[in-house]
């Protein structure tokens, strides 16, 4: 029978190791809750129990870290589960092999983020890495809850100074306080239903904390070129020293079509008998075959680009690394946007200009959709208050047709007169 005698801290202090051996003082209230004694002089408070005919032991607390008061009211709650038919260890080994949250993330990258187009890939990638790993990496997928998820995408739209170093290599950036990014939290509360949604169907948690997040407000940025704005882009364009990217500027104000598609697009996708042009799923946003008519200005930038292209090289505007198309042209735009007098103005606010260029020459929304690429009516929707001035005009046609016609009034007195002068005659 092994020694039982109430557990005390004075008991704890007074036990005596044992050279070449651990030894047990079992508590004599709380069956199986003991302290044990270690060869080298160490005290942890362990909890002997049986499930299904096998004997357990398990080691939940040190001395002197817990008194022995904690260690007593832990033990209690061990001697309920077994007693409930649970098994605190196996539970311990479940905890330990569920999975946290950075395995969900390892697990959406390398499962779902391979089937989003390359851009929105990086993006989640970064956004998981720098925005929700450092705060639920270590957490079990089962404890995050909705508050959790609240508070996380509360934080994201507070935004965060700028440069995210801790040491800023220049004054100004050190003065930069944080920018409130609203969106940015929408983006990752979508990402975050998303990866919840994944986690149910693989069987991690059975509910999703991320639905029906709070969604900030997002004011969608309208700006579009004045003619005067287009006359004076089209001037710098003409007179830029780099007009590779010139061209690619020139086919995005002619195409609506985004800066990527242009830089990706390849010769082989240009149909000019026909004037069309085929971009591939790899580079539309929609992920799906998008053909559209060009005009002849932009069938004209195809057949100089051939020109002036080596033979052999597919892309219509190659990059500086062979075998690839240009990168990026941000520092081109920004010296473009000076010379043209039109700061603020993004690349993607020519996508936002042809349309409103369309709108006015008296397209349909669902002519520009299909135009743009869009796969939802909701997005083109956005354009449809460009609409009144070709509707109001409509309105104003129907109205001359039916407005009454103007009829001559005669002067009844002057007709008197005038009749009255000729029967005198």
């Amino acid at each position: 029978m092994p020694n039982r005698e109430r557990l005390s801290e004075k008991i704890l202090r007074d036990a005596v190791p044992v050279p070449g051996r651990d030894y047990q003082i079992f508590d004599a209230d709380i069956r199986g809750f003991a302290v044990c004694i270690y060869r080298g002089g160490g005290r942890a408070f362990t909890f002997d129990y049986r499930v299904d005919g096998r004997q357990r032991r398990m080691t939940f607390a040190r001395w002197p870290e817990w008194s022995v008061t904690a260690a007593r009211e832990r033990a209690r709650e061990l001697r309920r589960m077994v007693d409930a038919g649970g098994d605190p260890l196996g539970e311990r080994s479940r905890r330990r092999e569920a999975p946290r949250f950075q395995d969900l993330i390892d697990r959406y990258l390398k499962e779902h983020v391979p089937r989003l187009a390359p851009v929105s890939a990086a993006d989640q990638k970064s956004m998981l890495a720098k925005l929700v790993a450092p705060h639920w990496g270590r957490k079990l997928v089962t404890e995050i809850t909705k508050p959790d998820v609240e508070k996380l995408l509360a934080k994201i739209a507070e935004g965060r100074a700028r440069p995210s170093k801790a040491k800023p290599n220049n004054r100004a950036r050190k003065l930069q306080g944080p920018k409130p990014t609203p969106v940015r939290a929408n983006r990752v509360g979508e990402v975050l239903r998303k990866m919840f949604n994944l986690a149910i169907e693989w069987g991690w948690r059975t509910d999703n904390p991320a639905n029906g997040f709070f969604r900030r407000i997002e004011n969608p940025r309208e700006r579009f070129l004045s003619k005067d704005e287009i006359d004076q882009l089209a001037r710098a364009l003409d007179a830029a020293e780099d007009q590779r990217a010139a061209g690619i500027i020139r086919i995005c104000m002619l195409t609506g079509a985004r800066v990527g598609e242009v830089r990706q697009s390849r010769f082989e996708q240009f149909d000019l008998e026909h004037c069309l042009w085929s971009k591939p799923a790899a580079t539309t946003k929609q992920r799906r075959v998008h053909r559209v008519p060009i005009s002849e200005d932009v069938a004209a930038i195809v057949r100089q680009r051939r020109l002036l292209v080596p033979k052999g090289n597919p892309w219509l505007f190659p990059g500086d690394v062979p075998g690839q198309p240009v990168k990026e042209i941000r520092r081109f735009w920004i010296r473009i946007q000076k010379e043209a007098q039109i700061e603020g103005v993004r690349i993607h606010d020519l996508r936002h200009t042809f349309a409103s260029l369309l709108v006015s020459g008296g397209a349909s929304l669902e002519m520009i959709g299909k135009l743009l690429g869009h796969t939802q009516m909701q997005t083109t929707q956005r354009y449809a208050h460009l609409m009144e001035g070709p509707l109001r005009a409509g309105v104003d046609a129907v109205a001359s047709v039916f407005r009454p016609k103007p009829t001559l009034v005669h002067d009844r007195e002057g007709q008197r007169d005038r009749d009255g002068d000729r029967k005198s005659a």
